[in-house]
């Protein structure tokens, strides 16, 4: 069943409600032979309104049924009561109206192409009395058959019109309902990824703090109880024992800062790029007696994700340099050049096999970090020859 929901369609039912009174009310007014006779005409045209409330769109035999039921129920009264020509003229637009709801265009033009031929033939065959005005009749009967030609015509290009209106209306309703399910998904989806990247930095960290501070911590309870074994038959080694204890709980306050830095969201904490890397190299030479040189020329300025980038990756390799290196010297080298950020961190270990380890180590994490910034992430090692790990981040991500 057509759907009234539009404007569109409320202006076309509105208008052919509007031409089926006023051919009934013609046809009460035109002169009849009998009282039966203007009753048949108008029940023909209320009959002709009462079927157009409910018009087939599916099946195209009941299309073409309910069609022919129209052009019957309009020259059925035509023959047998005379119905007015003018009268004719508005049920026959008002069947064009109703074709171009339920036909395609070339039903839409075989309506509009039979329903000229029944209008033309009701106007030309008709006898004229008398012979004096045949000539002026027949040119009134021209100009009509013209006039109502040219009516369909544009009563067919109308309505496609609005046809075609509705249906962009229907197709941005649809779009816009999908967009709207969609735009939800994607803001379950990113919900759940940010639940997943929580959890997954919670355990990274767990296990930071576990190899890392646990370690520390419990090296450190060895040295104290050790210190309590020999404190009174032994007062220098005790003492040694708690010097050690002391330089531990030094380290375990390292790996706390550490591990607080990493859960900052803006690691650089208001310091440039440069400044930020070098008093991170600072503090790793301090803490791990590993000699540091660095090499950082950046002519442009970065944007604070790429910043946090670069730094989160010279953070966790300097970490797994000080934990699984044995390393003595470290350099890092950060530059621009056409068009790429080449970041660089090398150094004299005792290397390992990357084919051996590609997810360890956190190469994992900054390999996602790269891919995430559309650059290009590569490691060079192998045994007793240390390590280098090469990132190229695109200028055009600044």
């Amino acid at each position: 069943m057509i759907r009234l929901t539009y404007p569109s369609f409320r202006l076309l039912l509105y208008l052919e409600w509007l031409l089926l009174a006023t051919a009934a009310l013609m046809e009460v007014l035109h002169p009849f032979r009998s009282f039966w006779s203007p009753l048949l005409r108008v029940g023909a045209i209320a009959i002709l309104g009462i079927i157009g409330l409910r018009l087939p769109t599916v099946n195209l035999g009941k299309k073409v049924l309910f069609t022919a039921l129209e052009f019957g129920l309009i020259l059925l009264p035509i023959v047998s009561e005379g119905l007015s020509s003018r009268s004719s003229f508005l049920l026959f637009l008002v069947l064009l109206m109703r074709s171009c709801m339920i036909f395609r265009q070339p039903g839409q033009i075989a309506v509009l192409s039979l329903a000229l031929l029944s209008y033309s033939s009701l106007l030309l065959l008709k006898p004229i009395l008398p012979e004096r005005v045949i000539a002026t009749v027949w040119e009134w009967r021209l100009s009509n058959v013209l006039l109502f030609g040219l009516t369909l015509v544009f009563a067919l290009l109308l309505i496609n019109a609005l046809i075609a209106e509705r249906q962009s209306r229907e197709e941005l309703e649809i779009a816009h309902d999908k967009l709207a399910v969609t735009n939800e998904q994607l803001r379950y989806y990113a919900l759940r990824i940010e639940d997943q990247a929580t959890l997954q930095e919670r355990n990274r960290i767990a296990r930071e703090i576990h190899d890392g501070l646990g370690h520390t911590l419990a090296a450190q309870t060895i040295q104290l109880n050790n210190a309590l074994l020999f404190w009174k038959s032994e007062d220098e080694k005790a003492l040694e024992f708690l010097k050690q204890a002391k330089q531990l709980g030094s380290e375990a306050f390292l790996e706390i800062r550490k591990s607080v830095s990493v859960l900052r969201s803006n690691p650089l904490q208001g310091l440039s790029l440069e400044s930020a890397i070098d008093k991170l190299l600072q503090d790793f030479q301090r803490m791990t007696a590993i000699e540091v040189s660095n090499s950082i020329r950046l002519p442009i300025s970065l944007s604070q994700e790429m910043n946090t980038t670069l730094y989160r990756i010279v953070q966790e390799s300097l970490t797994n340099i000080h934990k699984h290196a044995d390393a003595t010297m470290v350099t890092v080298g950060l530059q621009q050049h056409a068009g790429q950020i080449h970041l660089s961190i090398s150094d004299n270990g005792k290397g390992f096999d990357p084919a051996q380890n590609t997810t360890g180590f956190g190469l994992q994490g900054m390999r996602e970090r790269v891919a995430a910034a559309r650059g290009q992430f590569a490691i060079y090692s192998e045994s007793g020859n240390g390590c280098r790990i090469s990132v190229s981040l695109p200028s055009q991500n600044i």
